[in-house]
């Protein structure tokens, strides 16, 4: 393609998105406009409620008895066995004062109070979806049904807690950990079977045809190449300057060339982000910790694929220790509560084939 538009021109770093995209459209022809239709907003948050039914048995009864922070966030009792555990808010839409983004938060984490109660925890889920146009439901792309069911996978963290004190509890556990709730949730979104449960056409009712499914999938391939390459030199830049261990003077952009040139990363890719913007590693509790989008994305493939080996999606066993990771908190080494769940260390391996990389 940049053949076509500039003969002879070198590919470089800042022209790989552009045609990359160009390419992805061609190649795979997936329009949003025909996605979205399946993927109305409720129909993707049932499926999310479902998906934690049928694994944990667990139900969700929205209710408009307890006050709400604004009009548009609905608020819902998570119920086992016809008791409330704990209180959920859902936050779809944008207004104004709201910052952009997707996020699960806490107004009140699970405790032991000192009479030996337990204090249920409320918990919220703060999107930024297009909201409803009259008749017209609110429609999400399949990257924002898989943003509800990752932050949703958060708020089960919050909610399934079962801890003596709130510093252990939910999610205040290690940052390299933290993202395997949420991000195994992303799984059940993008399983086919799962998906004809909840993806239906909001004006038919007609279930997701297999061949948009087969293009989603194969889209979600795509360009990961290029994807992961970039994120283990983020990662592996971080790690750089986190072991420095004296008091220096730092030429950023050299030191960042001579990392890229150490790992032998080609030209025409380059670390996610530049060293003078990479907040990550500076100012927001990533330091020496980038790598765990990528680790933990390691986790949650290898533990979904427990239950695909199983051959039950719901399977009620693996559920039930999955569950406990998720009531544990911070009480129990995490790679310990890992290997009592899988069974044995997590594998590269479901990550690698799930990216089209093995």
């Amino acid at each position: 393609m940049l053949e076509k538009d500039e003969p002879g021109a070198k590919l470089q770093p800042w022209d790989w998105r552009y045609y990359s995209e160009k390419l992805r459209v061609e190649k795979y022809n997936l329009d949003d406009a025909v996605i979205r239709p399946y993927f109305a907003l409720d129909n993707v948050l049932a499926g999310a409620f479902n998906t934690a039914n049928k694994l944990y048995g667990i139900e969700f009864e929205e209710t408009d008895t307890l006050p709400t922070y604004d009009k548009e966030a609905r608020c819902f009792l998570v119920k086992e066995n016809g008791q409330v555990f704990g209180v959920l808010y859902m936050d779809f839409f944008p207004r104004a004062s709201k910052r952009s983004g997707a996020w699960m938060t806490e107004f009140r984490g699970q405790r032991i109070n000192q009479k030996g109660e337990n204090v249920i925890p409320i918990i919220s889920v703060v999107c930024n979806f297009t909201k409803p146009d009259g008749a017209k439901p609110s429609l999400l792309n399949f990257d924002e049904s898989e943003t509800l069911f990752h932050e949703f996978g958060h708020a089960l963290h919050g909610l399934l807690s079962k801890c003596h004190y709130p510093s252990l509890a939910g999610t205040n556990v290690p940052r390299d950990f933290v993202e395997l709730p949420s991000q195994i949730m992303e799984n059940w979104c993008r399983n086919p079977q799962v998906m004809k449960t909840y993806a239906k056409h909001y004006q038919t009712g007609e279930a997701i045809p297999d061949e948009l499914i087969a293009k989603i999938a194969a889209a979600q391939t795509y360009g990961q190449g290029f994807i992961n390459t970039e994120l283990l030199a983020a990662s592996l830049l971080d790690m750089d300057y986190h072991s420095i261990t004296e008091k220096q003077a730092i030429d950023a952009n050299k030191f960042e060339q001579e990392h890229l040139d150490k790992i032998g990363l080609i030209p025409e890719i380059i670390s996610r982000y530049k060293s003078p913007y990479f907040q990550h590693i500076f100012t927001t509790g990533y330091d020496a910790g980038y790598y765990s989008y990528t680790w933990t994305a390691i986790l949650d493939h290898d533990a979904f694929a427990a239950f695909v080996e199983s051959g039950d999606l719901y399977n009620p066993e693996l559920a039930k220790k999955f569950r406990h990771i998720l009531e544990s908190g911070n009480t129990v080494e995490p790679m310990k509560m890992y290997v009592e769940f899988r069974g044995k260390n997590p594998s590269v391996q479901p990550l690698l084939k799930d990216r089209g990389l093995l």
